[in-house]
């Protein structure tokens, strides 16, 4: 067994981990190269909870410093060793399979506080060291299939979940995203989608929201939605350019990108609209662009903008308003969008239609939309 982490309840002490002191440590090493939606954690603990009875699940709750896995990252271990996912960049993988072991047999929960040195860090990616708090707790089929079921559904129908565990002994309350016994700090979380740890009357208290991926629909495949689609990318969000010009929508101005070639009111719906979906509208052609606001509008979807001047902007209230819609309606449109950083090139507006996007999804923050002629 690899030097044992600290166990907040239990107060032993635990020196820092150097991955020489350990050579096995580069046997739990994620492989970079795994394809994510293969690996995956609920799937996996979902299969191995059926065919063996019960599993440990390993979530970050904390982290300081450098952390190569968000808070909310998850890591399974089955009985006979097997895991999937990750809690760090391989630094303390061995030592939370190892620790499995007396949560796989007791069912008692821990809190493990693991601190990493420089040395080990840089081995792993990290700029510099840190702690990484890891609560791990026993799944059975007695509590864990529905919380295992709620959260696979909630993934595939986008709706999110949130799971509230109190940290000292493991009792867990989950929400769904409309469930009206959210409390504003919940509904929070489903908003930003980012999990949270908070000192309660109890002790500490997780909240992990277990929310989809954010989803960018642009609408146009123009020169800023070329851009906009790459930033929207390498953050990690999924993209889809909408455009039936198939020659604005061509592979070879858009590699790697999904494209969608039906007009916005054929491909939108089959796509679907939801809380964790934003509409684009840069197309910067009245019966395209009108086409997809129209839809989300009157959806849910985090956010919706489209390019223009504010005289443009004008007349496209106008022909909203003759469709029938509202002010209210028109007034979730950001136009102009992105935020007012003086952009004027199409990379540069595509960099504040980026900024903006990033600010209404983990947001809520004050801003002055950008006013361009």
């Amino acid at each position: 067994m690899l030097g044992s982490p600290t166990i907040d309840r239990e107060e032993r002490s635990r020196p820092t981990l150097r991955r020489s002191e350990y050579p096995n440590m580069a046997d739990t090493t994620p492989n970079a190269s795994q394809d994510p939606k293969t690996h995956d954690v609920l799937a996996a603990a979902r299969k191995w909870l059926d065919s063996e009875g019960k599993v440990a699940m390993a979530t970050v709750v904390g982290t300081w410093g450098s952390a190569p896995v968000r808070i909310g990252g998850q890591m399974v271990v089955a009985p006979d060793g097997q895991f999937e996912g990750s809690v760090s960049g391989g630094c303390v993988e061995g030592e939370v399979i190892a620790e499995s072991e007396d949560i796989l047999e007791s069912g008692k929960p821990k809190t493990l506080t693991f601190g990493v040195a420089d040395e080990t860090a840089w081995q792993v990616g990290l700029p510099c060291g840190g702690q990484i708090k890891v609560f791990l707790e026993r799944l059975d089929k007695s509590n864990g299939t529905e919380l295992l079921e709620r959260a696979i559904a909630a993934r595939s129908n986008r709706r999110g979940l949130l799971v509230k565990t109190q940290l000292n002994d493991g009792r867990r309350e989950i929400f769904d995203r409309d469930d009206t016994r959210a409390d504003a700090e919940i509904a929070q979380r489903f908003e930003s989608g980012e999990s949270r740890l908070l000192e309660g009357p109890q002790g500490e208290v997780f909240l992990h929201a277990m929310v989809p991926p954010a989803r960018i629909l642009i609408i146009g495949a123009t020169h800023i939605g070329q851009i906009l689609a790459q930033l929207v990318q390498m953050a990690g969000h999924e993209v889809t350019v909408i455009d039936p010009r198939t020659a604005f929508a061509a592979e070879t101005r858009f590699p790697g990108i999904k494209l969608d070639t039906e007009w916005p009111q054929d491909a939108i719906p089959r796509i679907g609209l939801d809380p964790y979906t934003a509409v684009v509208a840069l197309a910067h052609v009245g019966h395209i662009d009108d086409e997809a606001l129209k839809l989300a509008m009157r959806s849910d979807c985090f956010y919706v903008g489209a390019l223009g001047s504010q005289r443009n902007h004008s007349k496209r209230k106008e022909r909203l308003k003759a469709a029938g819609f509202s002010d209210e309606e028109i007034g979730r449109i950001h136009s102009p969008i992105g935020l007012n950083i003086g952009a004027h090139s199409p990379p540069e507006i595509a960099i504040s239609i980026m900024a903006e996007l990033v600010l209404k999804l983990r947001g809520p923050h004050n801003y002055r939309p950008v006013a361009r002629s």
